[in-house]
């Protein structure tokens, strides 16, 4: 393979990438990096996990030189927060070594801090649609002299409905400038925008040849599953050995919100990243995964844009995708930069006919996903489940009740427990009344190994309840202490207690 300092980059760039372990470049890199350096304008056909940041970013670092003016020279827009955050951290590194300022731009985050970076003079900024109208519109961002303008994830932006707003702000940025378009797929109106907006862009496919290589080093697995099953086979999945990251992708917010609760309470270290969640728990959440603290990651399909994690090693489809453009992008969470994979899809009854077009569009030629339940023993092989694996790993529960399990189990032997029970029906026949109350009074007192003397101290400390009944007789089964005021009445009109 050919390495960063073939490719004629400067060596402040080549080393702070070796300081990463990151030395030599992908096939989309070798092809983009040589154009890009003098200012060739782009289009790079490449799926998300294949390395374009880096052949995007290392043109627009060093084409601005190791100490740029102050000022907005460089835009790279992407489609979501995760996304920004992500290509935010790859231009980071790139300009370890130079006075360059990277500054993030994006929703959610207040924009006060947003704010003091851009009057700072940072010279790079990665932004999402919004944002970047929103403070251009308030004159807080100046695009005037952003001379390197990247696209990134542009049929992303398709999809979400933000090329108007792109339109919005190329006419904000110079007429003459060098411009890269990157994009998974080339529908219609992305090309008819890079027509518009780019000067004779060289247009390359790193598609054919990376997907080729990502499904030879991804196993996928389909399984038909019924849905109150899923979670115990999804948590003997995550018991499979050899298991590292994983990414959960769900459909909707709620089922990633319900997801992370119950294999939280199973005992695994999960977290979540969807609409419902805040950016900074977003950013948590990430940050969590991406140091090993958290090895499971539930998200739904626009939260999990931006997901660049190279040691992951499953993805599961909690439920299945749409079509196979978003089944790609899902399993391609996982064998990245060459690593081995592992992607199980769960389709329901419903789903049957979404998962016919995407067997059919992708040509796995598997028409009928396997019937499969957590016991089911193909589970287990195709998987390497260890045998006898169950669908939860905290003993913290358990221990609970163990702690407890004194109070309840080191009663007397059965017989004994039983004489117990006859002596409390013994009680309510003498008193003509429901003891229910000290029915529970005296088991607890049993357990303590102390029920006998509880009795006797409770008989004891009749004398202000008057009359003669047993020891529980001031709280009755329902709780209240209408006896007590009953037995109180009594003397005073020279009548017996009523009970």
């Amino acid at each position: 393979m050919t390495t960063f300092a073939e490719l004629g980059i400067d060596q402040d760039i080549v080393d702070s990438l070796a300081s990463k372990g990151i030395e030599s470049a992908f096939p989309i890199q070798e092809q983009t990096i040589p154009l890009g350096l003098p200012g060739q304008d782009i289009i790079g056909q490449a799926k998300t996990g294949t390395g374009k940041t880096f052949g995007f970013g290392i043109p627009v670092v060093q084409r601005l030189g190791l100490n740029p003016e102050p000022g907005v020279k460089a835009l790279i827009v992407v489609p979501t927060r995760e996304l920004c955050v992500q290509v935010f951290e790859d231009l980071e590194l790139l300009t370890k070594g130079r006075d360059t300022k990277v500054v993030a731009i994006y929703g959610g985050k207040a924009y006060e801090g947003q704010i003091e970076q851009l009057k700072a003079g940072a010279q790079i900024v990665v932004g999402t649609p919004g944002r970047l109208i929103d403070l251009a519109g308030q004159r807080l961002l100046d695009l005037s002299n952003a001379t390197e303008v990247v696209l990134d994830e542009a049929d992303k932006m398709l999809d979400l409905g933000f090329l108007p707003d792109i339109e919005k702000i190329f006419q904000r940025v110079p007429a003459v400038r060098h411009t890269q378009l990157f994009s998974a797929t080339m529908p219609g109106p992305i090309v008819a925008m890079a027509r518009r907006f780019m000067t004779n862009p060289v247009h390359i496919r790193a598609t054919d040849p990376d997907e080729g290589l990502t499904q030879a080093n991804i196993e996928h697995l389909v399984y038909r599953a019924h849905s109150l099953d899923k979670d115990e086979v999804i948590a003997r999945i995550l018991q499979a050995e050899g298991r590292g990251k994983t990414v959960i992708f769900t459909r909707t917010k709620r089922a990633a919100a319900r997801l992370v609760d119950e294999l939280t309470d199973r005992g695994f270290n999960a977290a979540a990243v969807h609409g419902d969640l805040g950016q900074d728990q977003r950013e948590r959440a990430m940050a969590s995964f991406k140091a090993g603290k958290k090895d499971v990651l539930i998200a739904t399909d626009v939260a999990a844009r931006g997901i660049d994690v190279e040691d992951v090693t499953h993805v599961i489809n909690h439920t299945i995708p749409e079509d196979e453009k978003a089944y790609l992008h899902r399993v391609g969470r996982t064998g990245r930069a060459g690593r081995t994979g592992i992607a199980v899809t769960f389709v329901d009854w419903d789903d049957l006919h979404k998962w016919a077009l995407i067997n059919r569009a992708l040509e796995f030629g598997q028409p009928e996903p396997t019937e499969t339940y957590s016991s089911s023993p193909h589970l287990f092989t195709d998987l390497n489940i260890p045998a006898g694996t169950k669908g939860r790993i905290s003993t913290a529960p358990k221990a609970a009740a163990s702690t407890t399990a004194p109070r309840t189990e080191s009663r007397p032997p059965r017989a004994e427990g039983e004489a117990g029970g006859r002596t409390r029906q013994r009680r309510r026949t003498r008193n003509g009344e429901s003891d229910n109350a000290n029915g529970e009074g005296a088991a607890d007192a049993t357990a303590t190994g102390a029920g006998t003397a509880a009795s006797a101290e409770a008989n004891a400390a009749r004398p202000e309840g008057g009359g003669t009944h047993d020891g529980g007789g001031t709280e009755h089964h329902d709780g209240k202490s209408a006896p007590r005021r009953r037995r109180r009445r009594g003397p005073r009109t020279g009548g017996v207690a009523q009970v």
